[in-house]
């Protein structure tokens, strides 16, 4: 993949996961979506459990098992639609993606430039202050300007 479209979807991606992190939702009811949703609808659970086409049993597990996490895509998928609600999925990162990366190829030119530093010390050939840092810059982006790869 050229270094132009790498950018340029990063770019994309990060333009369209902004929106999900400003949108600031709300933590999730301790008893789940699912549940606090069909109850605030005055929805009894036999009548969601025929809606699901299931047992009342089998719908509450379904319901539990949301509130624990575990529930697959794809039932909270038809439980929702039985809700008539949609389902909206995304992993939301805690920075941007570009600024990841941006961290990620610095700590690899660290961890790559560390071992070599102390050689440098103990022949008493150190570099230091902003050389240090400037070594450090140009590592990171020679990672940047090369394969995503070699930062993982």
């Amino acid at each position: 993949m050229n270094k132009q479209f790498r950018d340029l979807q990063l770019q994309q991606m990060d333009t369209l996961l902004k929106a999900w992190k400003m949108a600031q939702l709300g933590e999730r009811p301790k008893s789940g979506w699912v549940r606090a949703i069909r109850e605030s609808l005055g929805m009894s659970a036999s009548a969601f459990a025929h809606r699901l086409g299931m047992t009342p049993a089998g719908a509450s597990k379904l319901e539990k098992s949301e509130a624990l996490d575990a529930i697959t895509l794809a039932s909270l998928r038809k439980l929702a639609e039985a809700l008539d609600c949609e389902l909206q999925y995304a992993l939301v990162p805690r920075t941007s993606l570009a600024q990841y990366i941006k961290n990620r190829a610095e700590t690899v030119a660290l961890e790559r430039l560390r071992p070599i530093a102390h050689s440098m010390v103990l022949e008493d050939q150190a570099v230091h202050g902003s050389l240090t840092k400037l070594q450090l810059e140009l590592a990171a982006k020679e990672l940047l300007d090369g394969s995503r790869r070699e930062l993982w």
